[in-house]
C-alpha cells in the first residue's frame, strides 16, 4: 500500500519561507511523477509543481515560478517544496500526490499540510 505523508506546513509572515516535505512508503518516487497541489478555502484544488527525477522533468504553475522550487531526494524517497517570498494568496492546504509516468491522473494523495501566510 502506498502512503504519502506531508509535513512542514505552518504559519509564516508574508515574504517568509517554508519547506514542505512529502515522504512515501510503498512507492519509489524516482520511478514516478510527484506533484504538489493546493486548495484554498472556497476554491478548487490547483496544481503547484511536479517533478520526475528519472526523466529530468519539473514544471511549475505560473503563480509560483521563481518563488517555489520542487526537488527530490532519492536516498530518502522524499520530495520537497521550497517556498520563498510567500504571499497571503499562497495560504492553502498543500497536498503531494504521485502517478506513474505516462498516466494522466494522480493515483495516490497525502493528507495535506496547512500553510498560512499572514500579511
Amino acid at each position: 500500500q502506498v502512503q504519502l505523508v506531508e509535513s512542514g506546513g505552518g504559519l509564516v509572515q508574508a515574504g517568509g519561507s517554508l519547506r514542505l516535505s512529502c515522504a512515501a512508503s510503498g512507492r519509489t518516487f524516482s520511478n514516478y511523477i510527484t506533484g504538489w497541489f493546493r486548495q484554498a478555502p472556497g476554491k478548487e484544488r490547483e496544481f503547484v509543481a511536479s517533478i520526475s527525477w528519472s526523466i529530468g522533468y519539473s514544471r511549475y504553475a505560473d503563480s509560483v515560478k521563481g518563488r517555489f522550487t520542487i526537488s527530490e531526494d532519492n536516498a530518502k524517497n522524499a520530495v520537497y517544496l521550497q517556498m520563498n517570498s510567500l504571499k497571503p494568496e499562497d495560504t492553502a492546504v498543500y497536498y503531494c500526490a504521485t502517478k506513474p509516468l505516462g498516466v494522466g491522473s494522480y493515483d495516490y494523495w497525502g493528507q495535506g499540510t496547512q500553510v498560512t501566510v499572514s500579511s
